[in-house]
């Protein structure tokens, strides 16, 4: 039985921990990968600059040509700079080209921009990323075949920070 002369308390809240800048445009990257359109890699990409998300994208083939998730795979043999073979896909445009595509189709710079991805960037991306002007780049996880990539970015000052220190691999 309820006494109603008893004041009206409540049960202690759990305390809400406000995510960290990085943390929150880590979740948004989430979001963001449910559009993608190859379901090997559902890869995304954030790039944002004083706490504005300038532009998103993710992994989908080129404008009005079909998709993996439609036709399936294009599979090619990839060999890394560690003579390392691998199978790709090459239906789709990696999601970092996809992000700056978008921007210059807007009109937006990128000049010292942060971009958030799903992995370390390939050698082409990280040519792109230098030359739009990003300054730090987040990753969830690193990929085994890109050291070439994290030592371009060191060669010319852009901050590259992992989320998670797992290798991702193919």
């Amino acid at each position: 039985m309820i006494d109603n002369n008893q004041t009206n308390q409540t049960l202690p809240e759990e305390e809400y921990v406000r995510p960290s800048r990085d943390e929150y445009f880590m979740e948004v990257c989430k979001a963001v990968s449910k559009r993608a359109t190859c379901n090997r890699w559902r890869s995304w990409c954030v790039i944002e600059r004083d706490h504005q998300i300038l532009v998103t994208w993710y992994v989908w083939a080129p404008r009005w040509l079909p998709h993996c998730d439609e036709v399936w795979h294009l599979f090619k043999e990839v060999t890394d700079e560690t003579w390392h073979k691998s199978m790709h896909c090459m239906r789709t445009v990696h999601a970092e080209q996809n992000a700056i595509c978008q921007a210059a189709k807007l009109w937006i710079s990128l000049e010292w921009a942060t971009l958030y991805c799903k992995m370390t960037p390939c050698r082409a991306c990280a040519m792109m990323i230098i030359n739009c002007g990003i300054k730090r780049v987040i990753c969830e996880k690193k990929y085994h075949a890109w050291a070439e990539s994290e030592e371009m970015f060191k060669q010319v000052w852009i901050q590259l920070e992992f989320v998670n220190e797992e290798v991702e691999k193919y």
